[in-house]
Formats: C-alpha cells, structure tokens, sequence
C-alpha cells in the first residue's frame, strides 16, 4: 500500500509538470500506464519478497520502514518520514545514505522536470535574454505557466528536529534493553561494527565475502575503507544529477548499496525492483530490458544449484556459486548504469519539446 500511495504521488506530480510545461497532449497521444498499481503488483508477486516473507527474514521489516521514510516524504508527512529513515538506519545503518533523497523530497517535493528548463521556459515567455537557446525565440506561449520550484528549508528543518527525538528515543529504548550486556558501546560493536568489520564470511548473493576470504590480512582494513568509502564516492555526483528527481534517486541508491552492502539479501533487490516499477513510463526506451529479466531468472534458478552443488553435496567448489554472486552483480551495474541513463535521456526529450513545440 505504502508503495501504490508513493507512485500515485508521483503520478499525479508528472501529470502536474507535463501540463504545466504545456506537453499534456502526451498523457492522450501516448499509452499512459499506471506506475503506481505496477510496483505495488512487483513487490507483491516478486519471487525474492516472497522467498524474504517465508525464510522469516528481517528485510521486509527493513523495507517497511524505508517504504515509511520516502511515503512521508512525499507526501509531507515529516514524522511518518523521520521515524522510517531513523528506524531503518537503525536495523542495517546503510539506508542513512537516503537522507539526501529524503531531504530533496521536502525540500523541492516528488520527481519533475529540471529547475533549469523551467527558468529557461520562464525566460522565453517573458521576453529574458539569460537562456542561450535560439529555439525560445519561436516558441509559442502556452496556457500554464511553469513555476520554477524554490527549495522550502522549513520542512528540512522539522524532519532534523524530528530525526533528532527519534533517535534519542531509540537510544534510550536500547539503552535500557542492553543495560546489562555492556550498555550502547557494546550493541554499536556488535551490530554496526559487525557490518562494516565483515566478520561473518558466509556465502550470500554479495561478493565481498568471497572477497575477504581470499585477501591477505594485511590488506584487510584498507580494502574494507575502500569497499565502504566507494558508496559513499557515488552520493555527491548522482545527487547534483538527479536532484530533481529525488525519488528515482532514492531507487539509485538502494540499488548501488543493495549491491555494495556487507550482507545482501535478496528482500534488498525486491525493494529496489518495486520502485524501479514506479518509473515505468520514464523508463520505457530503456535498453536490454529483455536481457536483465532474462539475466535475472537465470542468476535466480543457478544461485541454489550452485550452493547445493558446493555446500551440501560437496561436488563443486566455492567458484561455482561465487560465479552466480559476479553474475548477479553485474545484472546490478547494468540495471543501474541502464536506468540513469534512460531517466536522463527521458529528461532530454522533455527539454526538447519544451523548447521546439
């Protein structure tokens, strides 16, 4: 529901900004599918949510509250938001990275066009000489005006306030649970230390674990600084790109750090695959679509072959199922690298026929 109510918020947002950017004729020239009804249909029905639901995993609990976090968001609902960004940065400490997401989203509101093309837009109307592009000169006027959207500090300011009592609440609540097993030093060292230590080493559909079996311990503790850092590297670039689109920039770094993570799991990749369905109508000249489903099926039915072929029949050896791991990583990289670039030569067109209508 939390994902149908956020596409049907963006929705409505697209629709706005098409109308008001004088381009509503493509909601009737074009098939206009309902974003908001397929991603709730790919979360419900995707085979990883429900494997994640059955093996009693926590990541649906992790996702609910990421869910929480971009749903408020969207619609200004700055405690429902804080509460799923701190609840989620509590239980697996990378969702803190959609602060950024989350910050657009109040600051600017859901996806639209560039704050460029609108003043540039503005600027033909009325008659300003700052936009470069010879083709304002013909265009004609249309009946809605775009708006350029300033950003709104008043709701960042509360959703800091709000985070700040969340997080005190939880500390307390954790404080008081973990008293007698070494306090809030000790819960920090055992869940966060675990994950950016790497201690476990157990198969998953990830690749820093085969990765750390294989390194030298001497070169351990730089590689895990290199490892966290690079998501980290990928925050500032994709924000300054994609800061009008703050959701879809939400789904880039659930993506990349799905990929990324200590401990992935596949509840991580249902998620991401859900809010990918929000797009779809941006996203519809995207490239090897056919590929990575087909990619995707593939790595889904070989990863338990392989692992069973290894761990319990003892027939293979760990280059088997890791080989599925690198397969399914760079499905990943594709999909990413795929849908940027897509949503941005969505937002070429758009320009485009602002400019040439």
């Amino acid at each position: 529901m939390l994902i149908r109510s956020t596409g049907l918020s963006l929705q409505i947002t697209y629709t706005k900004s098409l109308k008001s950017l004088g381009l509503g004729r493509l909601l009737k020239n074009s098939d206009f599918i309902s974003s908001a009804d397929i991603a709730a249909l790919v979360y419900l029905w995707n085979p990883f949510s429900i494997i994640s639901s059955v093996g009693l995993s926590t990541s649906p609990i992790e996702n609910l509250a990421i869910m929480l976090s971009l749903y408020g968001a969207c619609t200004r609902r700055i405690p429902l938001a804080t509460f799923g960004w701190v609840v989620a940065t509590h239980l697996s400490l990378y969702p803190a990275i959609l602060i950024v997401p989350v910050i657009l989203l109040l600051g600017y509101g859901p996806d639209g066009p560039s704050r460029k093309l609108l003043h540039q837009i503005n600027s033909c109307k009325f008659g300003g000489t700052s936009s470069s592009d010879n083709s304002c000169q013909q265009k004609e006027p249309t009946n809605h005006q775009a708006q350029p959207i300033c950003f709104s500090w008043k709701p960042v300011v509360c959703f800091f306030l709000w985070a700040s009592m969340w997080a005190f609440y939880v500390l307390v609540l954790c404080g008081l649970s973990v008293k007698q097993y070494g306090g809030l030093q000790e819960m920090f060292k055992r869940t966060y230390g675990f994950i950016l230590a790497v201690e476990d080493l157990s198969p998953n559909i990830g690749v820093l674990w085969y990765f750390f079996a294989e390194v030298f311990d001497f070169f351990r503790n730089f590689f895990l600084i290199v490892f966290h850092v690079n998501i980290l590297f990928m925050i500032l670039p994709l924000a300054i790109r994609l800061n009008h689109r703050p959701c879809f920039l939400a789904f880039v770094y659930i993506a990349i750090s799905s990929m990324l993570k200590s401990y992935p799991s596949i509840g991580d990749s249902a998620l991401y695959m859900s809010l990918l369905g929000l797009f779809v109508n941006e996203l519809a000249d995207m490239q090897f679509s056919f590929f990575l489903f087909c990619g995707y099926v593939g790595v889904s039915l070989l990863s338990p072959v392989m692992h069973n072929l290894w761990i319990w029949r003892g027939t293979g050896n760990a280059n088997f199922y890791f080989a599925t791991a690198m397969a399914f990583a760079c499905l990943q990289i594709i999909l990413v690298v795929e849908s940027v670039g897509a949503m941005l030569n969505h937002d070429r067109k758009i320009r485009k026929l602002c400019l040439t209508t």
